[in-house]
This record gives C-alpha cells, sequence and structure tokens, in this order.
C-alpha cells in the first residue's frame, strides 16, 4: 500500500502562482513515477504532470508547459508541482499518483491516489 497526501491548494488571482506538495509513504519501491492529475467539475480527470522516480523524466500537458513545473525530493518522497502564471482554466481539484507503468500520461496505469487538493483561480 502506498499512502500519498497532497497540500498547498487554494485560491488565487489569475497571474499568480502556487507550489503543490504530495508526500508519499508506505511501499513505493515499485513505483515507477508519479504524476499530477486535475479535473474541473463537469469534466474528466486529465493529465497535467508527471516525473519518473529514477533518472527524473519529465512530462507535461501541452495546456501547462511552459507555467507549470514538476520536481521530486526522493530524500522526502515527495513531489512538487509549482504552478506559475496561473489561468481560470486552472481551476480544478488536483490529484497525485503513482504508477508502476511507463505510461506516465495515462490516469488508468496509476494504482494509488491522493485525497485531493483545490486549486482555484480568480479572474
Amino acid at each position: 500500500q502506498v499512502q500519498l497526501v497532497e497540500s498547498g491548494g487554494g485560491l488565487v488571482q489569475a497571474g499568480g502562482s502556487l507550489r503543490l506538495s504530495c508526500v508519499a509513504s508506505g511501499r513505493t519501491s515499485s513505483t515507477y513515477a508519479m504524476g499530477w492529475f486535475r479535473q474541473a467539475p463537469g469534466k474528466e480527470r486529465e493529465f497535467v504532470a508527471g516525473i519518473t522516480w529514477t533518472g527524473g523524466s519529465t512530462y507535461y500537458a501541452d495546456s501547462v508547459t511552459g507555467r507549470f513545473t514538476i520536481s521530486r525530493d526522493n530524500a522526502k518522497n515527495t513531489v512538487y508541482l509549482q504552478m506559475n502564471s496561473l489561468k481560470p482554466e486552472d481551476t480544478a481539484v488536483y490529484y497525485c499518483g503513482t504508477t508502476p507503468s511507463a505510461f506516465v500520461r495515462m490516469g488508468r496505469r496509476y494504482d494509488y491516489w491522493g485525497q485531493g487538493t483545490q486549486v482555484t483561480v480568480s479572474s
């Protein structure tokens, strides 16, 4: 079992920044990558960013490339999502997850999820 706890969400004005954190605990030895997904009301969960646990390769959705940065601290079992130049369309619940798969962008390949953290961007 892996437990994931997200934090860092909140209310911010358009153009502002937030940094999300996700702390993993438990049996993380089989984790290939961690990712951030988001779900807005009435929409499906979508991939935002991912990072491999060793090597640190990163992946981004087109909608956030150049604005968001994913990083990791292996010693702390923590993944971060730095979000800059936020837009109202970034408003969603953000979830982090772990996957043993190389298909980092595919949510159905993830085996554990956190409870989510709300990000609201006002215009």
